[in-house]
């Protein structure tokens, strides 16, 4: 289910456990309880003889809708057909192993009518996606027959004539009645009132069912076809219209013609544009184009540190990834195979392949990185790294620079299903098709399982069952049992100069564009310092501050070994210029400083000339690493920091092969009694 991205950096991970009603449930009437779920403990002997997609939990939240067609309101064959499918919001665990549907928001005990509603355009969007996956890839007539009930249902919420038309309303009651204004108020409001991401997932939606049912069902495909170049006509009015168009987001350049600002919704529209063009519609290929261009603008070059080649998902900040909607290097990978676009795939490679492994050392799949790793874990999340990896490895293996190692990655960043999470337990059930909603950072588990994680657990067993030996690595891995990524260290808990002065904003951490680590940062004027003790020999330091808009001076930071300066280098504390249009002044992006850490402790102080504001030293090392508990024994992934080869010690027994950064094999892991990690590059080794 969408939401804004500043209630999506402070909100749990957690869905509504407020009063519910089940599907075949009258209003007014208790909920009855769904059938026992369990997890088992160990999936790895079943998972490579049996199939790991199961749709049962996402058929248990489908739910009949009746609908009565509008002027504005309308559907295929609804005169014929005036019942449709679509899946409850959440479904909220009962405390006794089973499951009862819940809707968003409050629940009006009188009109039955949820504050936000029961069914959503948002998942029953992505609902639509995984049945015409399963059914094109296990040719279950139950399935087809399902996705194209789903899409009918979604075809409803499509605005069909008048001023918003294209586009889509977000919620709809038990009864069918659509609800254009959620409670509480979410932007565009109206949800038809203008693009959005309920929108972008339409045309995934329905460019994969057109694709799907061209052959299938003609009469249906060009009913799917012609609401899609609707869609393409409400984005033609807005950010097709700006193609080409750029704004100023802290003194970089950036697309104007993204869908709402986003490259997490405009990749996901691309996933769509991307199947109808393979089917030969020519208006989703132009638009494929040009939408790709804009999220291949929004990558960043792993050489220049923090983010390390993630695509940017966001517009308003220079200083925020986020994985939930994180689809940007799938939809790069898979557009630029299609129309041979180097940058593209170039864009997804770095993404998976150098990004992926950092997010994997730094403890998995965390919502934010806003700048630091943060937040809970969620199968929106696990799945897009999935994916990106995958598509990747496919581009790659198509231009020739490899591929086996970003496959090993998919694997590896799977396994998140299957225990490799803070809470070290499966969170994917293959006897029932279950997906919790949720890890929090303290390992704590969210046993819901809504429509969102549903559906994406489903998106990647049906990658995993497509890849045999993808999911034969994810399914082996039993748990997470340790990892070393980046480490912060805050000022205000760094020995300061007595005229260095610790604040704490009003607001809290949230500044508008990301969050300050630790809640606070210390003001330094000139001539003032911070000192920070390292140990990482070899590592890569970032200096987080928060530069200002104007100005102010720089930032100069030394590190000592002893008393021997090893060296030293400065970073602007402010110059931004004009925010543009992000939400505040200023931004808060670690600034690469350097690395070659010599062997031993060594002090790294920062001292102002001018007026700094510093959040904290982050520490990179030469080579991270996570190990995984596999049935086997473990298996290890070492991922470069540095940019120069690495040999380090292995932790544990194994071998394996060293990979770059684009997931071509260079060479056998081992030498000696060391591992061998390609600079910029990763190792795997398993026993």
């Amino acid at each position: 289910m969408a939401i804004s991205r500043r209630a999506f950096l402070t909100a749990a991970a957690a869905s509504s456990a407020l009063a519910f009603l089940p599907k075949d449930a009258a209003v007014g009437q208790t909920a009855a309880s769904a059938r026992p779920l369990s997890l088992p403990s160990a999936l790895s002997a079943q998972a490579t003889s049996t199939r790991l997609t199961n749709l049962a939990h996402l058929r248990f939240l489908l739910a009949p809708v009746p609908l009565v067609a509008s002027a504005t309101h309308t559907t295929f064959a609804i005169d014929a057909e005036p019942t449709v499918l679509a899946p409850w919001t959440y479904a909220d665990t009962d405390g006794a192993g089973g499951y009862r549907p819940v809707g968003g928001g409050t629940r009006d005990a009188v009109t039955g009518y949820w504050t936000q509603g029961a069914y959503n355009a948002d998942d029953i969007a992505r609902a639509a996606v995984v049945l015409l996956r399963d059914a094109t890839a296990s040719g279950d007539p139950q399935s087809l027959d399902e996705a194209r009930q789903v899409l009918r249902s979604l075809a409803f919420l499509q605005t069909a004539t008048g001023p918003n038309a294209g586009r889509v309303v977000l919620w709809q009651q038990e009864d069918g009645t659509l609800n254009p204004s959620a409670i509480p108020v979410e932007l565009p409001d109206p949800s038809d009132s203008a693009e959005s991401y309920w929108l972008a997932r339409t045309v995934w939606a329905f460019g994969e069912g057109y694709a799907v049912f061209l052959a299938r069902d003609p009469e249906f495909a060009a009913f799917l076809l012609a609401r899609l170049h609707l869609c393409l006509d409400a984005l033609g009015r807005e950010s097709l219209s700006r193609a080409g168009q750029w704004v100023q987001s802290d003194g970089r350049r950036l697309p104007a013609w993204l869908i709402a600002g986003g490259a997490d919704a405009t990749a996901e529209a691309m996933l769509g544009l991307a199947a109808a063009a393979e089917a030969g519609d020519a208006r989703s290929r132009q638009a494929l184009e040009t939408y790709g261009e804009g999220v291949a603008a929004m990558a960043t070059t792993p050489a220049d540190g923090w983010p390390f080649g993630a695509v940017l998902p966001w517009t308003g900040s220079l200083g925020f990834w986020h994985a939930w909607g994180a689809a940007a290097p799938e939809a790069l990978a898979r557009g630029g195979a299609l129309l041979r676009r180097r940058a593209w795939t170039k864009a997804a490679v770095a993404d998976a392949g150098s990004f992926t492994p950092q997010v994997l050392t730094s403890g998995g799949p965390h919502n934010a990185w806003a700048p630091l790793p943060a937040e809970a874990q969620i199968a929106y999340g696990a799945h897009g790294r999935v994916a990106g990896a995958v598509a990747a490895a496919a581009s790659a293996s198509v231009s020739s620079s490899g591929g086996e190692g970003l496959r090993l990655i998919a694997g590896l960043a799977a396994g998140w299903f299957f225990g490799a999470n803070t809470a070290g337990i499966p969170v994917y059930d293959p006897a029932t098709g279950v997906t919790f909603d949720g890890v929090e950072t303290d390992g704590r588990v969210n046993r819901n399982s809504g429509a969102e994680s549903t559906i994406h657990g489903l998106l990647t067993m049906l990658l995993l069952d497509a890849n045999p030996d993808i999911a034969a690595l994810a399914t082996s891995i039993t748990g997470l049992t340790s990892f070393s990524g980046l480490r912060v260290l805050d000022a205000e808990t760094a020995r300061r100069s007595p005229g260095a002065v610790v604040e704490t904003p009003a607001g809290g951490a949230w500044i508008g564009e990301g969050n300050l680590s630790g809640g606070a940062f210390v003001r330094l004027a000139k001539g003032e310092w911070v000192e920070f003790d390292v140990m990482e020999a070899g590592g890569i330091l970032h200096g987080l501050v928060w530069r200002q808009t104007a100005d102010a001076g720089d930032a100069v930071w030394e590190v000592f070994s002893g008393r021997r300066r090893v060296w030293s280098t400065r970073t602007p504390a402010g110059g931004t210029g004009d925010r543009g249009l992000t939400e505040a002044d200023g931004m808060l992006v670690p600034q690469l400083l350097g690395g070659d850490l010599p062997e031993g402790p060594v002090v790294v102080r920062c001292t102002s000339h001018g007026d700094v504001r510093l959040d904290a030293l982050v520490i990179q090392p030469a080579v991270s690493t996570a190990v995984y508990a596999t049935a086997s024994g473990p298996a290890v992934l070492y991922a470069a920091g540095s940019r120069r080869d690495q040999r380090v010690a292995p932790l544990a027994a194994g071998s394996g092969r060293a990979y770059d950064a684009d997931g071509s094999q260079r060479g056998q892991a081992a030498q000696g009694e060391r591992v061998r990690v390609r600079g910029g590059g990763f190792t795997i080794t398993r026993v």
